[in-house]
C-alpha cells in the first residue's frame, strides 16, 4: 500500500511505500554526457533513477552548458505522465529538475550554480554566452569577475580544488576568489564536499568542515557523479581516453579508481556522510531555495507591428490584399470560408506574430530577388497562399492547416521556407541584422556516436589494432545494431575473444552518445525579447554564424518558435532557367504561374524522361514513373511521397499502384475513416493520414497522436513506434474494424519509421516537380544550361546533363576562350534556335576570378595564347587549365599545342638563379611538330580536364571489343528494359 507525503524543503509530493519517509538529499553535482567525453550517462537516466530512489530534485550541472537538462526536463514529463495514469508505479516521485551549469573559468575556478529565479536564469544563460561567444566553437573563457558581476539570485556551491584534504595546498588565489564571492553573494555560497572513496574521505569530510568555518561557509554533501550506475564505469574510461587521444591502459591516475562516483539515494549519502549529516540536509535546503523551472520559461513570438496596428489586425489586412493579387477576379466562397477559419485559429491560439515573421523573411527575399517556397504542416493554407510564403493553392491539398496535433500541443505550425542554395547565406545575414543577434539565433544540432563511430573510437581506445577497427567498422551501416558473430569470422576475428566482446559492449553502451554540438542546417530560433537570455549563444563553425545549444527536440519540448531558413538547389536552377527564358525570349515567369496540367510536361514524366527534374531523377523514380503514369498535379505530390523507405517497408507501394491501375478493387473502410484513406486509393501514404487513421479508426486521443507523431519523425535514433502497436490494435477492434486490417494499417504506419513524407511536404514539392519538368520539356537547352551552373547537386553529373541535352536535340558547343564566360550560357545556334555554350566552371580547379579577367581584357578576341597571359594577366598554371581544356581551338591551336605554349611562358617572378640574365634577348625555339591526338586520347583528357566530353561517349571508342550482337542503349527495346528491371527487383 501506498502513501503521498509532501517534503517541505523541496516543496513537492512524493510517492511513497511504508518504510518511505520523504528525502531531505537532492543531488546538485551532476554531470551527464552532455559534458561531452567525461559524463557517462544520459539526462534521461539520471531522471529515471532519481524518480525511482525517491529523490525530491536533482540539478544537472554540465561544464559551462545547460545543453544537456531539456532531455531530463522531457524526461520527468513522461515519468508524471505514467505515474498518473498507472501505467508505471515503480517510480517513488517525480522529482524537480533544478537547472544549473557547472561554470570553470580560465584558471581552474570552478563552481556550480543554481538560478533561483527566472530573472537568474537569464544572469546564468548571459554569463555562459558571454564566455562562449569570446572563445571559438565548444570552448568557454571565463574569470572571476564575470562571475561576480552575473551571478546574483543564485545558488553558488564552490568545488575546492585539492583532493589531498590540505589547506596548504589549496592555491591562495582560489581562497581569494572563494572570500569575495562569499562576501559579494552571502548567504548564496557553500562549499561541496564530496567523497573521493579512497579510504581518506572521513578526514578530508573534517578537513572541509573546518576550512568552511575559516571561510565563513556552510557545505553542501554531493557525491559528484559522472554516471548514473556503476556499470557505466568502465565507458567512463573509454570516454577519457578518447578527450585524451590515449588508450584505456594507458590513462593511470586519468581513469577511475573505482565505480563509485555515480548517483546515489539519500540513504546512501546519509552512510558515506556519517558525522556530517548537516551537509546532506544543506544540500536539500539550498534545492528548496531554487523555484526556477523550465516551465516558466515564456517564449514570445518577435512582433514587429505597431502601436496603430496589432499582429493579428496586420495578418488580416495583409491576407486581405494577398488574395485579391491571387484572385485578381474574385475569391471564391470556399476559399473565403477557409480563410476566414484560418485566421480566426490563427488569432485564438496567438500565433499571427509566427505567420507575420516568416512572411517578413520572404518578403526580403523576394526583394531581392531571391526564390523562395514555403512548406511544413501550414504551409499549404490560404494564409501562406495569400501571403505569398508557398505558390501552392490551397485547394489541392487535404488536412494540412488544422492538424489536431497543433492545437493539442498549442505550439506554432511548422513552417519550413527553401531558399535558393547560392544566396541563403543572403537571407541568414538578413535575420541576424534585423532582429540583432541578441534576438536571434541557429538552432544546434546534436551529433551523436553511431556504430561506425563508435567502433572507431572505442576500439582505439580499448587498444585495437588499426586494421582490427578498420575490418569492424566495414561490417555495420547505419545506426543501432552490433556485428553478428558470422561476420567477424567472415573478416578473420574471433567472437570469444574477450576484449573483443568489451569492445562491442562498449560500443553498445556509447550509441546514442553526444559527441559535439553541431548547426542545424537552417532552424532558426527568434525572439521577442533576448534570445541569451532564454538560451545561451555560442560561436559556430561558420564564420558570422551564432548557435543555441538546445536542438529542434529540445525546443519543441518548450514550445520555442523555429523558422527552417533552407537551402534547395533546385530553386536556384529554376530561378536561373527564368532569367534565361526573360533574357533570350522575352518571357517573364515566377514560380507556380506556368501553364498548369500540362499533358506533354505529364507525358515525358510517364516515360520517365526525367534526368535533372526534381525528386523524380532517381533510378527508383525512374522505374516507377512509367507504372505511376501521373496525369494530374496530385499524381506528383503521391509520386513524391510513395519512393520513400517508410511507405517501400510498410508495403504500400504495391497495393497502391495495383488498385489504380485496375489491378485489385479499392476496398475503402465505412465513415470518416473512408474519407481519410480515399484520395490514396485505401493506402495511407501521408503523415497526416497515419495520425487520422490513429485518431478516427483507433480512437487515440490528441496526447497520444502527437505521441505517434513523434516516433513517426524522419530519421529518430531508435524507434519507438512499436510501443503503440497493442494500444493501436485494441482501438481499432473496438470500432468495428477487423484484426487484419487493423495490423495491416499499423504495419503501413510502422513504416513512417524509417522514414514518412507529410502531405503538406509533397504537395510544395510537387510544385516544383511540375515546374522543372516544364522546363525540361519546352526548354531542354536553358533547363541543362540553368542545371550546369547550380552544380553540384541531384544525381547527375555534368557529363551526363549534357548528353541528356543533346538527346533533346539541345546543340552544345564547347569551351572557348574567345566566347565563353565562367558560367554556362545560352547564345544564338543554328536554324534561329539557341545553343548553350560551356563556360570555364566547366574547367577542373579553375578560378571565377580568372574567368572575369579573361572576359574583361578579350575586346575583339585573343589570337594566341600568350595573349592571355599578356592582356587578361592570367597566371600560366590557369593557362594551362584552359590549354588542357581545348579552349583554344576556335584559334586554330590544338590541344598539344596549346599545352606547349603556355607551358613556354615565364612566371611573372624571376628566380634569383636566372636574375643576371634579365635584358637578354629570349631565345627563340625551333617550332615542334607535335604529333596529333586521337579520338580516344581527345575524350580522356576532355573527362580529366571538365567530366565531360562533346567527341563522344567512351564506350563508343570500345564497342568494336564487345561481343557481337550485344545492343546499344539507342537499339534496346522497351521489352528489354522491363525484362531487365524485373530481374533487378526495379519493378513488381
Amino acid at each position: 500500500m501506498q502513501s503521498v507525503g509532501k517534503n517541505s524543503q523541496a516543496g513537492i509530493d512524493v510517492r511513497t511505500k511504508p518504510e518511505y519517509k520523504g528525502s531531505m538529499f537532492a543531488e546538485l553535482g551532476i554531470t551527464s554526457n552532455f559534458t561531452f567525453l567525461r559524463g557517462a550517462s544520459h539526462p534521461e537516466e539520471y531522471a529515471r533513477i532519481a524518480a525511482a530512489v525517491g529523490m525530491p530534485a536533482f540539478a544537472i550541472a554540465d561544464e559551462n552548458s545547460v545543453a544537456g537538462i531539456v532531455r531530463a526536463h522531457s524526461e520527468l514529463r513522461e515519468i508524471g505522465r505514467k505515474r498518473d495514469s498507472g501505467e508505471e508505479n515503480s517510480y517513488l516521485c517525480t522529482p524537480r529538475l533544478l537547472p544549473a551549469a557547472r561554470l570553470v573559468t580560465g584558471d581552474g575556478f570552478s563552481a556550480v550554480v543554481l538560478p533561483r529565479d527566472r530573472d537568474a536564469w537569464g544572469n546564468l544563460s548571459r554569463l555562459i554566452s558571454l564566455g562562449r561567444l569570446r572563445a571559438g566553437k565548444g570552448k568557454c573563457k571565463l574569470g572571476i569577475p564575470d562571475l561576480l558581476n552575473w551571478l546574483p539570485g543564485m545558488e553558488i556551491l564552490l568545488d575546492i580544488p585539492t583532493p589531498s584534504g590540505n589547506a596548504s595546498r589549496v592555491p591562495a588565489k582560489w581562497t581569494r576568489g572563494a572570500i569575495r564571492l562569499s562576501k559579494r553573494f552571502e548567504g548564496a555560497v557553500a562549499l561541496i564536499m564530496s567523497p573521493r572513496y579512497d579510504g581518506l574521505d572521513q578526514d578530508r569530510f573534517e578537513w572541509t568542515k573546518r576550512f568552511a568555518k575559516r571561510l565563513g561557509l556552510p557545505t553542501a554533501a554531493s557525491a559528484m557523479p559522472i554516471m548514473h550506475s556503476e556499470d557505466r564505469c568502465c565507458l567512463a574510461d573509454v570516454l577519457t581516453a578518447i578527450r585524451e587521444g590515449s588508450q584505456v591502459s594507458r590513462l593511470g591516475r586519468l581513469a577511475q579508481a573505482n565505480a563509485e562516483r555515480r548517483l546515489r539515494s539519500e540513504a546512501e549519502m546519509l552512510r558515506l556522510f556519517r558525522g556530517h549529516e548537516t551537509a546532506v540536509e544543506h544540500a536539500g535546503t539550498i534545492a528548496g531555495r531554487c523555484r526556477f523551472s523550465l516551465e516558466d520559461l515564456r517564449y514570445e513570438y518577435p512582433s514587429e507591428a505597431s502601436r496603430d496596428e496589432g499582429p493579428q489586425q496586420r495578418l488580416a489586412r495583409l491576407v486581405g490584399q494577398g488574395l485579391e493579387w491571387r484572385y485578381p477576379s474574385g475569391t471564391p466562397g470556399r476559399v473565403q470560408k477557409m480563410v476566414a477559419h484560418e485566421l480566426e485559429l490563427i488569432g485564438k491560439l496567438k500565433y499571427a506574430p509566427y505567420f507575420l515573421t516568416v512572411y517578413d523573411i520572404t518578403q526580403f527575399a523576394r526583394s531581392r530577388g531571391i526564390l523562395c517556397q514555403g512548406r511544413g504542416s501550414a504551409a499549404n493554407s490560404v494564409v501562406c497562399f495569400a501571403l505569398g510564403i508557398t505558390s501552392v493553392s490551397p485547394e489541392l491539398g487535404s488536412m494540412v492547416f488544422e492538424r489536431f496535433v497543433s492545437e493539442a500541443r498549442n505550439e506554432p505550425p511548422d513552417i519550413d521556407v527553401d531558399f535558393e542554395h547560392e544566396r541563403r547565406e543572403e537571407v541568414i545575414q538578413h535575420i541576424y541584422q534585423r532582429y540583432g543577434r541578441h534576438r536571434a539565433g541557429l538552432c544546434a544540432t546534436v551529433v551523436h556516436y553511431r556504430t561506425k563511430r563508435a567502433i572507431r573510437e572505442v576500439g582505439r581506445a580499448m587498444g585495437l589494432s588499426e586494421d582490427t577497427v578498420a575490418s569492424l567498422a566495414s561490417q555495420v551501416w547505419g545506426w543501432g545494431g552490433g556485428v553478428p558473430e558470422e561476420r567477424l569470422r567472415e573478416v578473420g576475428l574471433d567472437p570469444s575473444d574477450k576484449r573483443l566482446a568489451k569492445v562491442l559492449e562498449l560500443c553498445q553502451q556509447i550509441q546514442g552518445f553526444p559527441r559535439h554540438l553541431s548547426q542545424h542546417v537552417g532552424g532558426f530560433i527568434i525572439t521577442q525579447g533576448r534570445l541569451d537570455e532564454l538560451v545561451p549563444v555560442e560561436n559556430a563553425t561558420m564564420e558570422d554564424r551564432t548557435v543555441i545549444c538546445w536542438d529542434k527536440d529540445d525546443i519543441d519540448a518548450l514550445g520555442i518558435l523555429k523558422v527552417d531558413v533552407l537551402g534547395l538547389g533546385m530553386l536556384t536552377c529554376i530561378r536561373k532557367s527564368y532569367e534565361l527564358i526573360k533574357r533570350h525570349l522575352g518571357k517573364q515567369h515566377t514560380l507556380g504561374n506556368l501553364p498548369p496540367e500540362d499533358p506533354a510536361v505529364y507525358d515525358m514524366l510517364g516515360e520517365a524522361d526525367t534526368v535533372g527534374v526534381f525528386q523524380v531523377e532517381s533510378r527508383a523514380q525512374m522505374s516507377f514513373l512509367p507504372r505511376m503514369r501521373p496525369r494530374k498535379f496530385y499524381d506528383l505530390a503521391i509520386e513524391v511521397a510513395i519512393i520513400r523507405p517508410g511507405p517501400i517497408q510498410g508495403d504500400m507501394v504495391h497495393p497502391y499502384i495495383k488498385r489504380r491501375n485496375g489491378e485489385e478493387p479499392v476496398l475503402l473502410p465505412k465513415g470518416a475513416l473512408g474519407e481519410v484513406l480515399r484520395k490514396t486509393l485505401g493506402v495511407p501514404l501521408f503523415q497526416e493520414q497515419a495520425m487520422q487513421i490513429a485518431i478516427i479508426g483507433a480512437g487515440f486521443s490528441p496526447e497520444e497522436a502527437d505521441r505517434l507523431r513523434r516516433a513517426l519523425a524522419t530519421f529518430r535514433k531508435s524507434g519507438t513506434i512499436h510501443l503503440f502497436r497493442d494500444r493501436f490494435i485494441g482501438g481499432m477492434l473496438r470500432n468495428g474494424h477487423g484484426r487484419r486490417f487493423a495490423e495491416r494499417c499499423f504495419a503501413q504506419i510502422e513504416g513512417f519509421g524509417e522514414y514518412g513524407f507529410p502531405e503538406s511536404h509533397a504537395i510544395s514539392f510537387a510544385l516544383l516537380v511540375y515546374d522543372s519538368a516544364w522546363l525540361k520539356r519546352y526548354h531542354p537547352g536553358i533547363f541543362a544550361c540553368a542545371l550546369l551552373n547550380c552544380q553540384p547537386m541531384g544525381f547527375y553529373a555534368p557529363a551526363q546533363i549534357v548528353r541528356d541535352a543533346r538527346e533533346h536535340g539541345v546543340e552544345v558547343r564547347p569551351i572557348c576562350v574567345n566566347a565563353s564566360n565562367w558560367d554556362n550560357e545560352m547564345e544564338p545556334g543554328a536554324h534561329g534556335g539557341l545553343a548553350l555554350r560551356l563556360g570555364f566552371r566547366q574547367i577542373r580547379g579553375f578560378r571565377q576570378k580568372e574567368a572575369a579577367w579573361i572576359s574583361a581584357a578579350r575586346g575583339n578576341g585573343y589570337r594566341e595564347v600568350a595573349d592571355v597571359w599578356r592582356r587578361a594577366g592570367v597566371a600560366p598554371r590557369y593557362l594551362q587549365a584552359l590549354a588542357e581544356a581545348d579552349a583554344f581551338a576556335s584559334l586554330g591551336i590544338d590541344r598539344r599545342q596549346a599545352l606547349w605554349a603556355a607551358k613556354a611562358i615565364k612566371p611573372e617572378r624571376v628566380l634569383p638563379l636566372f636574375e643576371q640574365c634579365r635584358g637578354l634577348a629570349d631565345v627563340k625555339e625551333d617550332p615542334v611538330d607535335l604529333p596529333e591526338m586521337s579520338i580516344g586520347e581527345q575524350v580522356v583528357e576532355d573527362y580529366v580536364s571538365m567530366r565531360l566530353s562533346l567527341r563522344s561517349h567512351p564506350v563508343a571508342l570500345i564497342r568494336h571489343l564487345l561481343t557481337p550482337g550485344v545492343p546499344n542503349a539507342r537499339t534496346f527495346s522497351k521489352n528489354q528494359v522491363n525484362s531487365a528491371s524485373k530481374s533487378f527487383g526495379f519493378v513488381d
